[in-house]
């Protein structure tokens, strides 16, 4: 296995991972729903087993998103890490404090929503001023 297979392993674990958070599921969880041990799971999202095409789709169906979207930014993570520059956008959307924010997000109406990404907006356009 050379190092490209290792970066999609990896990649591949942090997608798994990012979805898993987002949808406030557990470990334990997804692995029932899968009909695997959580070990298994945890051992996918570090990248240290391969997750096979069958898997996958499992994975993707408890997960509700197409397979696609395990290799969602692939290519630029792999010439990134390739580049020895492994910090990107994609790492903000990995921490708990994003996840948290965007699940208290979407829980609100659509009126509060929109009113809340205007404020965010221009607290940013704000920053960018100064």
């Amino acid at each position: 296995m050379d190092s490209t297979d290792g970066n999609i392993d990896l990649h591949l674990g942090k997608r798994l991972r990012r979805r898993r958070r987002l949808l406030g599921l557990t470990q334990q969880q997804l692995a029932c729903a899968c009909g695997v041990r959580f070990q298994q799971i945890q051992k996918y999202e570090c990248g240290a087993n391969r997750i096979s095409a069958a898997r996958l789709w499992q994975l993707s169906e408890a997960l509700e998103v197409p397979v696609g979207y395990f290799y969602d930014g692939l290519s630029d993570n792999v010439s990134r890490e390739n580049n020895g520059n492994v910090e990107g956008n994609g790492e903000v959307f990995a921490r708990k404090e994003t996840l948290d924010l965007v699940r208290a997000y979407y829980q609100l109406s659509e009126r509060p929503r929109r009113r809340l990404l205007d404020l965010a907006k221009s607290l940013n356009s704000e920053l960018e001023a100064a």
